[in-house]
């Protein structure tokens, strides 16, 4: 190799060159795709300045072992850095080292699902060799410079002294060049505790704390005491996969997005349906559906996956399991479920309708199994124009607003829905929800705001076809989507609705202050979404002697 490198100067210096480029590049990139800028590399990186030095200090014998250790310490400092761009683009947030890997069995099936067995184990075996050659690469890159500073030691002392010297003072003053990015960059050891930080629970307000599990003042209340006045109706809580506060605010979705709530709260005031809107802040955002769940039908904050897994073990009364104690039929309709779920005995729920047992002979639209139409007509045919059944509760999972919001169902005549084949023709594409990562971001907040029409207006069709006096429909969205739509930094709010005839249902929420209508507006309550449980408990049956209730949630 050295007498190749001898033969040729020029390619030695250019791979040299090159060594130093990604080894600066690996301590300066940034973790989020909107600061990955050249701007973000043009700062001092302090971990460099250290691992230098003490390469230099090392005798010569130690300096191979110790640019090893080095070159392999940062090479999965990068892939940690990739882990948290993908997550930050998808989920706003960082990858958890602790909590996601349980999670990459779902992912493997749901790439199954979305590209088929052969292609998810393809794509799992090149992602494993393309990281271990990275981490290959960046080692052999700080090896290569260890050996260049072995045979300029002087110079690269020199070099070092006259970075520190120019380091301490920036540091000092806060120096940029750049605005945001400033010339003494903290290096890894300030990027692992900004990402510490940034991991932890979000959102842990005084009026948003975890709610101790073994505390829960309706669990032991019997059955006469719970929902007491909603006896007799249909309770539907319909989860809208996606449907942030963004949807109705955002001056490039809220036009068209509010039209069809003003539209269908015209509509269905005029068949006699009243409305009540207000916004609830989501522990997740951008994915992590089953977090937001969670934490709506049992009251405790439920940020990560540690704190779900044990929710079915720690006897929590879920407001599904409130409605079965007090005499309701509970299922849950949850097209996005492509496998048992052998918790939800446990949380509640009599029957669980998951994918396969919906009878939908249709295509998929890209993620989404089958359109939300099909999902609510299924209900209806089942569940709710049942003979002799006792009144339901049901929470339906709507997926047609799942990421990548393309291909978009249109909606049809609801006699003419039958076993889904009628969508045959809409269908074009099938890509899985990682293809917003490749489409220009105009097409993906237009597609994101059409699924977002497309859900809500298959809700309100359906409440003016099917709704009667006993329907009371709660629908929310479960997050926000992903920063691809909204931007970095936006709220984790989304809106919730209640929809009935029964005037004494909203007469019953009245002192929750919620605003008329479908479409809640910037004054509108929120609440963070772990209160609704013990606030519809206590407004629709008898309270306990210790109300848990919290009076003093505030209005922002």
């Amino acid at each position: 190799m050295e007498h190749a490198e001898a033969c040729h100067p020029v390619a030695a210096r250019l791979t040299t060159a090159l060594a130093g480029a990604l080894v600066l590049l690996a301590l300066l990139a940034p973790d989020e795709v909107s600061r990955f800028t050249p701007a973000a590399f043009i700062s001092i990186p302090l971990d460099g300045l250290i691992g230098v030095t003490l390469l230099l200090l090392l005798p010569a014998r130690a300096r191979p072992v110790a640019a090893t250790f080095f070159g392999v310490a940062l090479g999965l400092l990068v892939l940690l850095k990739l882990l948290d761009t993908g997550l930050f683009a998808l989920l706003d947030r960082p990858f958890d080292p602790a909590a996601d890997w349980k999670l990459l069995d779902d992912a493997m099936r749901f790439l199954a699902g979305a590209i088929g067995p052969a292609a998810a184990i393809s794509s799992l075996a090149a992602a494993v060799v393309v990281t271990t050659a990275l981490v290959i690469l960046i080692t052999q890159s700080v090896q290569r410079l260890s050996q260049l500073m072995a045979r300029h030691d002087g110079t690269a002392a020199r070099a070092v002294v006259a970075l520190a010297a120019l380091w301490l003072p920036c540091a000092a003053l806060g120096t940029q060049l750049v605005p945001g990015v400033p010339v003494a960059a903290e290096g890894s050891a300030g990027y692992l505790q900004h990402r510490h930080r940034s991991a932890g629970p979000p959102l842990l307000t005084p009026h948003a704390v975890p709610t101790n599990a073994d505390v829960d003042a309706f669990g032991n209340l019997p059955g006469k005491d719970l929902l007491s006045a909603l006896r007799g109706k249909d309770v539907v809580i319909a989860f809208v996969e996606s449907y942030g506060r963004d949807a109705v605010e955002n001056p490039e979705f809220a036009s068209q997005v509010g039209a069809v709530l003003d539209t269908g709260d015209r509509r269905l005031s005029a068949a006699g349906f009243a409305s009540r809107s207000a916004f609830l802040t989501s522990p997740t955002a951008g994915g992590g559906s089953w977090l937001a769940h969670a934490t709506f039908i049992s009251g405790q904050w439920i940020d990560n996956q540690q704190r779900y897994d044990n929710l079915p073990s720690n006897h929590r009364m879920t407001l599904t399991a409130a409605f079965r104690r007090a005499g309701w039929r509970t299922v849950g309709v949850m097209p996005g479920n492509d496998s048992g779920w052998p918790e939800s005995q446990s949380l509640g729920y009599d029957q669980i309708y998951d994918a396969k047992d919906m009878g939908y002979k249709g295509p998929r639209f890209s993620w989404a199994s089958m359109p939300d139409q099909y999902t609510l007509a299924r209900f209806e045919r089942t569940e709710h124009q049942a003979q002799d059944r006792k009144p339901v509760m049901a929470e339906i999972t709507l997926v047609s607003s799942h990421a990548p919001w393309e291909p978009i169902p249109r909606l049809v005549d609801w006699r003419a829905v039958g076993d889904g084949s009628v969508f045959n023709s809409m269908s074009a594409v099938n890509d899985p929800p990682e293809a917003i990562l490749t489409r220009i971001p105009i097409r993906v907040r237009a597609d994101y705001r059409a699924a977002i029409e497309y859900s809500l207006s298959s809700l309100i069709s359906y409440v003016e076809t099917y709704g009667d006096e006993n329907l009371v429909l709660i629908f929310l969205g479960d997050h926000q989507p992903s920063p691809i739509v909204t931007g970095q930094g936006a709220s984790r709010d989304v809106p919730i609705s209640i929809v009935t005839r029964d005037e004494s249902v909203v007469d019953r929420i009245s002192q929750w202050g919620w605003q008329a209508g479908l479409r809640p507006n910037a004054h509108a309550p929120v609440w963070p979404m772990d209160a609704f449980r013990d606030r519809f408990l206590s407004a629709f049956g008898n309270k306990p002697v210790n109300d848990p209730q919290r009076a003093g949630i505030k209005v922002r």
